[in-house]
C-alpha cells in the first residue's frame, strides 16, 4: 500500500512537473515571438527613419539644383551640363523623381498653383515655375506652376447682376 501511495504521488508530481513545463514551453515561445517582432518593428522603424533623413536632406538640395539649371540655362556651359548630369543621377539612384507638370492637368497633390492665367483648356498646366519632386510617391516639393482657367463667354455678367441688384428699392 505504501509503495501504491508512493507511485501515486510520483505520478502526481510527473504531472504536475509535465504541466508546469508545457507552461514555461508556452511562455517561452511567446516571449520569443514578442522579441522577434520588435526586432522586426525596429529595423522597419530605422528603414523609415533613413529615408525621411534622406528626404530632408534630398529637399535641402533640390534648391541648388534649381540655381544650377538656371545658371546653365543663361551659360549654356558643358561642364555645367555635366554636374547637373551627375546631380540629377545621384538624385535619381536615391529614388527621387521629377513630377510631371508641364501640359499636364492640375492635381492639387502633385502641383501648387502659384498663378492663374486665361485660356482654353481648364485647369491645365501652362508653365512650371519650379519643378517638383517625389520619392516613392510621396510628395518632397510640389511643382509650383501657372494654371489655365477657362474664360467665361459672359465678361460683363457680374456688372449685369449689380445693376440689377437694389438697395432700399432704388436700382443701383
Amino acid at each position: 500500500m505504501a509503495k501504491l501511495k508512493i507511485k501515486s504521488r510520483v505520478a502526481a508530481d510527473n504531472q504536475k512537473s509535465e504541466t508546469k513545463s508545457q507552461e514555461l514551453e508556452e511562455s517561452l515561445k511567446r516571449a520569443l515571438a514578442d522579441y522577434h517582432n520588435l526586432e522586426k518593428r525596429v529595423e522597419e522603424e530605422r528603414k523609415l527613419l533613413s529615408r525621411l533623413s534622406a528626404s530632408l536632406l534630398i529637399e535641402k538640395l533640390l534648391p541648388v539644383l534649381d540655381n544650377l539649371e538656371q545658371a546653365q540655362s543663361h551659360l549654356n556651359d558643358e561642364g555645367l551640363a555635366i554636374v547637373i548630369k551627375q546631380f540629377r543621377d545621384i538624385l535619381t539612384a536615391e529614388g527621387v523623381e521629377e513630377i510631371p507638370a508641364q501640359g499636364s492637368q492640375f492635381d492639387p497633390h502633385l502641383h501648387e498653383a502659384v498663378e492663374t492665367q486665361a485660356g482654353d483648356n481648364d485647369n491645365v498646366v501652362a508653365k512650371v515655375l519650379t519643378k517638383g519632386y517625389k520619392i516613392d510617391n510621396t510628395v518632397i516639393r510640389p511643382a509650383k506652376v501657372v494654371v489655365v482657367k477657362k474664360l467665361d463667354n459672359q465678361p460683363n455678367q457680374i456688372f449685369d447682376q449689380v445693376e440689377n441688384d437694389t438697395i432700399g428699392g432704388e436700382n443701383v
